[in-house]
């Protein structure tokens, strides 16, 4: 059955603002970029370390997106660090808005929250990994 997830799918509405924060803040490889002129849209793939991706596509007026924590719909998307503290200095840095660090009441594991530039939640999430 299912194994790993591939990708999470996201519509922004500035494309070169949110190429810029994955790409070049976040740290994101461009796999690649494909304009498709029939729907006046880009598609951008991009990698993390481990396999998965992130598809971020652009589209003429896209309807704006709750960003409600409960509203029904994808919550946020986490990624794994490997220091909470120090992922969230760096964003600061950026001028990006990061909430207080908190610890998982149920793993002890520290994480928080900020958004991109359209405003979607996203997790860092403390955990050792080798890739």
């Amino acid at each position: 059955m299912l194994k790993s997830i591939h990708h999470a799918a996201i519509i922004c509405s500035n494309y070169e603002k949110s190429k810029h924060f994955y790409n070049a803040i976040l740290g994101l490889k461009i796999i690649a970029e494909h304009y498709r002129e029939t729907r006046n849209s880009y598609k951008l793939d991009l990698g993390l370390p481990d396999g998965g991706q992130i598809e971020l596509f652009s589209f003429d007026n896209p309807p704006a997106r709750p960003s409600y924590p409960e509203a029904q719909g994808l919550r946020h998307l986490a990624f794994v660090v490997e220091s909470v503290e120090a992922v969230s200095k760096y964003l600061q840095s950026k001028s990006i808005e990061v909430e207080p660090i908190r610890v998982d009441e149920y793993t002890q594991k520290k994480f928080t929250f900020f958004n991109d530039p359209d405003g979607l939640p996203l997790e860092i999430y403390e955990m050792k990994i080798d890739l």
